[in-house]
């Protein structure tokens, strides 16, 4: 009878144990599946996008956002080029003075979740509206509950992601730009070739100390400076001349689809529309979140997957921000002055172009030479036939277009400037010649993806 006992015992405590490891069993194969849902590429695109609307929301400048968007992407490129440096490479000694990530390796960590962590961290220190990120990360937080993903993997992720945030926050501190917001603003010159604020609100020049903050891949700001612009001469006939005439005719006799392009590609943070004494503004995405949302769609064209997308957005990141040092340097440089300025005091004081002048000098066109460095890098990572419709600005009531490759969309993002109203042909080919210089440079000299 006692061994029976014994022996019914033992049955009971191995019965319990084949219980315990069966379930045990179930629990690992729920979390793994749980975790692989962490591998949408879609969690990265909505952390994007979050970006992108609190910086629409926030107001900020054309080159101040590219630098909202490079440091929150490289900081999530480094995450997952330390956790799989079998296939991608860090940035580390390819870009201007970022160190090597040192960090105990964690079995828990997951890298596309860390990512996330890295990204939405750094995200919000950069911009203002940080209730309005608070509650996107707590939406986050409660989409990663929603999934079930583990206790122990959130809290490891948290915290390398964390620890990756503080490094590449701990760089960016040197790259200049807080000083830079110490230095004077532009002086009004009176002489006729020099940049003058426009109407309809003469707002002071955004940043003409852009050049001096820190390049990321260019050796320095002036590395592919474009030539000096046409020597200001209103003499009828003179090279000048002639492409201020070209601006003051096409924008009185655009066609329907100049204008649509003028339109598409406004990207204007910040248009203001005056009625009696009254002022309402529209705002909109700037021209790198433009390319932002190009890059967003090629990545869903292609099917990238989580790790693809992330190497996708911190190339295009790049491009922008080096592309418009490069560019403000000229700009600052050269102060050419803007049509609409010339127009009004030579030929009629009442003439508007169809976009509103943004306010910092012509020489060379922005959306010239952010659009081309960007277009080269997407040629890079995508191939040159990658087709694709352009919904980036459905959001702020345009409809979508078509185009055959990124240099297509990058060209009619140049041209569009001339039917706006707001730049010669000068600052648009001079443009897209130092927008491809930058952007070759940059694919030439940084290697991400491996295999």
């Amino acid at each position: 009878m006692k061994f029976l006992k014994l022996h019914l015992f033992s049955k009971a405590r191995f019965g319990v144990q084949i219980l315990v490891i069966s379930l045990t069993i179930i629990s690992c194969s729920n979390d793994n599946r749980n975790i692989e849902k962490l591998n949408d590429p879609e969690l990265f695109h909505k952390a994007m996008q979050n970006l992108t609307d609190v910086i629409v929301y926030d107001i900020f400048s054309p080159p101040v956002a590219s630098r909202i968007y490079v440091y929150p992407s490289i900081a999530a490129y480094e995450t997952i080029s330390f956790l799989n440096p079998e296939s991608y490479k860090s940035l580390s000694g390819q870009i201007s003075g970022l160190e090597k990530i040192v960090y105990p390796m964690d079995k828990n960590i997951n890298s596309n979740l860390a990512a996330l962590y890295a990204f939405n961290q750094v995200g919000e220190k950069f911009i203002f509206s940080k209730e309005r990120m608070k509650f996107l990360n707590e939406d986050f937080q409660k989409k990663l509950k929603n999934l079930k993903i583990p206790y122990k993997t959130i809290k490891a992720s948290k915290k390398f992601g964390k620890y990756v945030a503080n490094h590449i926050l701990n760089w960016a501190k040197k790259d200049n730009y807080d000083i830079t917001r110490t230095y004077p603003k532009y002086s009004i010159r009176e002489a006729d070739h020099y940049w003058k604020p426009t109407p309809p609100d003469y707002m002071d020049g955004i940043e003409p100390h852009w050049g001096k903050i820190r390049t990321m891949v260019l050796d320095s700001a002036n590395m592919f400076s474009s030539k000096p612009p046409l020597k200001f001469d209103l003499t009828k006939g003179s090279p000048f001349q002639l492409q201020l005439q070209q601006v003051f005719e096409i924008g009185d006799n655009l066609t329907d689809e100049q204008l649509n392009k003028a339109s598409f590609w406004d990207c204007n943070p910040y248009v203001t529309h005056h009625k009696g004494h009254a002022m309402i503004a529209t705002k909109k995405i700037t021209p790198g979140g433009h390319w932002i949302g190009i890059t967003a769609i090629a990545s869903r064209v292609n099917k990238s997957d989580f790790l693809e997308t992330v190497n996708a957005y911190a190339n295009v990141s790049i491009a922008l921000f080096d592309s418009f040092i490069a560019c403000w340097d000229d700009k600052w440089k050269t102060l050419v002055v803007r049509p609409e300025t010339l127009i009004n005091k030579y030929y009629d004081d009442k003439w508007v172009p169809v976009l509103q002048t943004p306010p910092f000098p012509e020489y060379t066109s922005g959306h010239s030479v952010i659009s081309r460095a960007a277009a080269v890098t997407l040629t890079d990572l995508y191939g040159e036939n990658f087709s694709f419709v352009d919904t980036t600005e459905l959001k702020y009531g345009l409809p979508e277009r078509t185009y055959k490759s990124f240099i297509h969309a990058s060209e009619e993002a140049a041209i569009s400037r001339l039917y706006g109203g707001i730049h010669y042909m000068m600052a648009i080919e001079e443009g897209v010649i130092q927008g491809e210089k930058v952007g070759s440079h940059i694919v030439q000299k940084i290697q991400t993806k491996l295999n």
